[in-house]
């Protein structure tokens, strides 16, 4: 920092390190008892969970080092969720091209610095600045103290994920290069209910939309569980769900059983489970996180085999609950282009990476201009083909 007041930088072995009151009161100051977080996912309670349950444990490659960043009187300017990574699993920003490059040119990429929510592909504020303190010097004092961490302990990188666009411009007066990706996000356009917004698809789309959710619960019944509704049962039937998943999709799930016994005492109020139950057995379910504006859908799994439920309990439910709450957005995680036939459309997403090596940087950079180029045409092509009415 140039000049000014001075600050001082301290790292936390965890988020447990810092009073859940003070780290909230910077990732979520608009949290009260009758408001819910906008980002639940840089919550106290939510990095706790990933932290204590061995989720996100140095053990898996995952080594908290938060930022706090303080005046010199111990007023506080604003916290930064930090992680020592050993690997790029369970970010969903992908650089693993960028480590074997590097690698095949004889650097070490890893260990590397990350700043985000673990296992979470959600857009959120990555600095997370007190509400009582110069926005600037605190964002300043986050990201340069972030940088200068990783220049001192010779890391190949810093990388900032799932960013807001907002603070991009902050990132890139540090020297960040700035990488763009894009993901389905469902809007709610004030929609009474679901058939009003079924009635803005095109006919062919609303007809087969129709024909899903007549297929879906032919031999099920749908059920939303939240709050004191969700009970230990119900998280021994999704950790079933959620383990067939893993296993189907990465190999190795990232969540401990843990996580899910530490949702029930410390994050229930903010989970939404949507399950099927066939014959008093549940046979399918999804985990969604409730915060202010948005339902986040996060997790799913099976243990039996129901054409079109997928569907009906990830997309239509979650559809189906914004609109009766009132909620403005839907975010069904990363990828999938079935959702844009289901209206989600295509949104932009965003992240920020320091890279010390100047030569390993310019060719990053290169490769970025040309992605961008292709992430924009991307995006372009699917906003024509969604499944609404044309004008």
């Amino acid at each position: 920092m140039d000049g000014g007041t001075p600050v001082s930088i301290r790292l936390l072995n965890g988020v447990e390190d810092i009073d859940a009151a003070l780290w909230d009161a910077c990732a979520a100051p608009e949290q009260t008892g009758e408001t819910r977080a906008i980002n639940p996912f840089t919550t106290h309670r939510w990095l706790s969970a990933f932290e204590v349950s061995g989720s996100a444990h140095w053990r898996e490659g995952w080594d908290p080092k938060h930022l706090l960043a303080e005046t010199e009187a111990g007023e506080t300017l604003g916290v930064m969720p930090l992680y020592v990574k050993g690997h790029s699993q369970g970010e969903y920003v992908f650089d693993h091209g960028w480590a074997q490059a590097f690698e095949r040119a004889g650097g070490n990429y890893y260990p590397k610095l990350v700043s985000a929510s673990p296992f979470t592909p959600v857009t959120g504020r990555r600095l997370l600045t007190h509400p009582d303190a110069d926005r600037d010097m605190a964002e300043s004092a986050l990201l340069s103290g972030a940088a200068q961490i990783a220049a001192d302990n010779k890391l190949s990188s810093l990388h900032i994920n799932f960013c807001t666009a907002a603070e991009l411009t902050c990132f890139e007066k540090y020297g960040f290069l700035t990488r763009k990706n894009q993901q389905f996000h469902w809007r709610n356009y004030g929609y009474e209910n679901f058939d009003a917004f079924l009635a803005g698809l095109a006919s062919r789309k609303r007809k087969a939309i129709r024909k899903e959710r007549v297929k879906a619960v032919e031999n099920v019944e749908i059920v939303h569980l939240t709050g004191d509704a969700i009970q230990p049962e119900h998280w021994d039937a999704f950790w079933a769900f959620y383990q067939d998943t893993g296993e189907r999709k990465w190999g190795s799930p990232y969540l401990t059983r843990s996580f899910f016994e530490i949702a029930q005492q410390n994050l229930r109020d903010d989970i939404l489970l949507v399950f099927a139950r066939r014959n008093s057995e549940w046979v399918a379910g999804a985990l969604n996180v409730i915060g202010k504006d948005t339902l986040y859908g996060r997790y799913w799994g099976c243990c039996e085999d129901h054409p079109c439920l997928h569907f009906e309990i990830c997309y239509y439910q979650a559809i189906n609950y914004a609109i009766t709450h009132g909620l403005k957005t839907v975010e069904a995680g990363a990828q999938g282009e079935h959702k844009l036939a289901r209206g989600y459309e295509p949104t932009e997403t965003c992240s920020a990476h320091w890279i010390a090596n100047p030569d390993f940087r310019n060719a990053i950079a290169n490769y970025l201009q040309h992605e961008r180029r292709a992430v924009n045409d991307e995006i372009a092509y699917l906003s024509g083909h969604t499944p609404f009415k044309k004008e």
